[in-house]
């Protein structure tokens, strides 16, 4: 009031006038100004809020792994064997080789195999040396003889068959034939069935502990956001075999285990 007055006094009321405006003027400037300032903030928030939320949404997501097994019966079997001959003949070594090429051939007929199903390989040669005494502290390389050799190998669906063969194989020996035999190898030829029936369980058993976890968690499923194939594993029955990282294949048990994992995230809503 006292202001007004003196103003009034000093310039006249034109002059209070625009003065009054001014100040009328700058008042409602700084009002808009802190209006606008609140719009912004409150704006601010607003979007910090929500991307808040868009990224806690995001991260909601559950992982799992899934695991699916069956048991199954191989339905190929292989078998290996090796016999050689030694003499300081090659020929003669040679000779030997092959009766006793087809002695082995003849057995194997006689027992049910067929021809199509026994393999002969190639004949590996050797030279065989002795380390002797020379007498004079030393020693020296005597030549031994040649020693040839040569594996046969049955590749047969009939099992039970190849499994009695390799049982009875040391009946070779009656006809002087040392033949070293290797283990049965058991194989399953529709293995690649087996493992999209397992991808097929595996995915689901996944998805059935993702649907568990979000249910204990008063949550639900709201999409798969990406799923991976793990392991894929063939086992001996019943074994004590160990799992690896590249994955074991079994080859040695005739009633196998084959296992695989999915790996799979799922978004939650």
């Amino acid at each position: 009031m006292h202001c007004k007055l003196k103003v009034k006094l000093l310039f006249g009321s034109s002059f209070q006038k625009n003065y009054l405006h001014l100040i009328t003027m700058e008042n409602n400037s700084k009002t808009i100004f802190a209006i606008l300032i609140s719009l912004a903030c409150i704006i601010s928030a607003y979007l910090l809020a929500n991307a808040y939320k868009y990224k806690f949404k995001k991260q909601q997501s559950v992982t799992v792994t899934g695991l699916a097994e069956k048991d199954f019966v191989s339905d190929l079997i292989v078998w290996d064997g090796n016999y050689s001959r030694q003499s300081m003949d090659m020929k003669s070594a040679y000779a030997e080789l092959k009766q006793d090429e087809s002695k082995i051939r003849n057995f194997l007929l006689a027992k049910g195999i067929a021809e199509k199903e026994i393999v002969f390989t190639a004949v590996s040669i050797n030279k065989d040396f002795i380390n002797e005494n020379n007498g004079n502290g030393g020693y020296f390389q005597r030549f031994n003889g040649y020693i040839l050799s040569q594996n046969v190998s049955i590749e047969s669906k009939e099992i039970a068959k190849v499994e009695s063969i390799y049982k009875d194989i040391a009946q070779l020996i009656d006809q002087n034939i040392e033949l070293n035999s290797s283990a049965p190898r058991y194989y399953y030829s529709k293995l690649k069935d087996i493992k999209i029936e397992l991808l097929a369980n595996a995915s689901a058993d996944a998805m059935l502990r993702a649907e568990t976890i979000a249910k204990n968690s008063d949550a639900a499923l709201k999409g798969l956001v990406k799923s991976s194939m793990g392991i894929f594993q063939i086992t001996g029955k019943n074994s004590n075999e160990d799992y690896t990282y590249g994955g074991s294949f079994n080859t040695s048990s005739k009633i196998k285990t084959a296992s695989i994992t999915v790996k799979s995230e799922y978004q939650l809503k």
